[in-house]
């Protein structure tokens, strides 16, 4: 299945993919090396994303956007930063999973001033869910906010936030009296302070942090939609968070397949190049027609998500199995590269270790099949 001829994309999309590749080919390849030794990526790239309306386009032209509220848009930008196997400039995370909590829940007068930031790449998104000791069960969160009259004082911790470092205005979950409640906290507010860059095992160039908030006002000016409501928020989004993992997953599918079916030509082996076995042959068929079945499933998705139809348990299907097709390809890859697929040189190497995450992040798989499995009754 051709990458650019798929029956949801029109005359536009191809347009703004072709836009969108030739950005990724000047202005984030010759910079991934770099990227990766210093385990972040440069702001400058956001800058030029914000300049080229490639960041949160889906906003309201009133607000720095435009006004492109067709996430087939998102989509293109997920697979093509995967078609490159880049893990680092976390365009999905600031786009699709964080700054739809700001278009839907924030007032004008909170959009006034954080979207045009958000939009331009001055203003970078993180959000902070996961804790030190609470990962998938968001109520047993311990961050805490406190009423006192016009602010609340937010304590707590949290912990392997992406764009943790790099990030300008970070989203947090935390409870209030009401409940679990969702404040924006800015860069450079007293008594917010940021760990270390975190060692991964693998998306080395996508800062992760630990983040500490002691005694940080909060203005009631700076919480998100109503206090309180924060899990209810957080459920209306995360089906949209899971189709986004999925699709950066069947992107990176494509990506390591790819890097795959180039070395099995090339390389030889008993005077043959190891694309000529057997046992070759069938795994690369086995994988392109998951690969494919996948892009399929993944696409019917998206036109879903635009109707407002998308339902959580159909995102959760996408979400682990797209991840679980994603590792399995990786290993596959590896292990058909020989000994060159251990070494970090070679692209394999690296989308080996960045697909790992995949399906913890977001949810994770077992998560996902507990969901799914509810739905069913049981």
């Amino acid at each position: 299945m051709s990458q650019d001829n798929r029956a949801i994309f029109e005359e536009e999309h191809n347009v703004f993919r072709e836009n969108f590749r030739r950005f990724c080919e000047e202005e984030i390849v010759p910079y991934q090396e770099k990227w990766l030794e210093q385990g972040i990526v440069d702001r400058e790239i956001w800058e030029k994303a914000g300049e080229n309306g490639f960041l949160a386009p889906n906003v309201d032209e009133a607000y720095g956007g435009l006004s492109l509220d067709d996430f087939r848009y998102s989509q293109i930008m997920i697979e093509e930063l995967a078609h490159i196997g880049e893990s680092g400039f976390a365009l999905g995370l600031h786009n699709d999973v964080i700054a739809p909590y700001l278009t839907a829940y924030a007032n004008e007068e909170q959009k006034s001033r954080w979207l045009p930031g958000v939009c331009s790449g001055e203003t970078i998104l993180a959000i902070a869910m996961t804790e030190p000791d609470t990962g998938s069960d968001l109520q047993a969160i311990k961050s805490k906010l406190e009423d006192k009259g016009d602010h609340y004082i937010l304590n707590g911790s949290k912990t392997y936030i992406s764009n943790g470092i790099i990030s300008d205005l970070v989203v947090v979950v935390a409870k209030a009296p009401e409940g679990i409640t969702l404040v924006c906290v800015p860069r450079g507010a007293e008594g917010f302070n940021r760990g270390r860059n975190l060692k991964k095992m693998g998306m080395k160039s996508q800062d992760t942090a630990e983040l500490f908030f002691e005694n940080v006002v909060v203005p009631k000016t700076d919480v998100l939609g109503q206090p309180g409501q924060g899990f209810i928020y957080l459920m209306q989004k995360l089906a949209q968070e899971r189709l986004v993992t999925a699709l950066g997953a069947i992107g990176g599918s494509h990506f390591a397949f790819n890097e795959t079916l180039k070395f099995v030509k090339e390389r030889t082996a008993f005077g043959k190049p190891i694309g000529k076995f057997q046992n070759t042959r069938f795994k690369m068929a086995e994988m392109k027609t998951e690969i494919t079945i996948g892009q399929v499933f993944v696409d019917s998705l998206v036109m879903k998500l635009s109707e407002g139809k998308l339902a959580p348990d159909e995102a959760s299907m996408a979400k682990w199995w797209c991840t679980d097709l994603y590792n399995r390809v990786v290993d596959q890859g590896v292990q058909f590269h020989g000994g060159a697929g251990y070494m970090m040189e070679y692209p394999i190497a690296r989308a080996y270790v960045d697909a790992r995450i995949t399906p913890i992040f977001a949810g994770t798989n077992e998560i996902m099949k507990e969901i799914i499995g509810r739905g069913l009754g049981l």
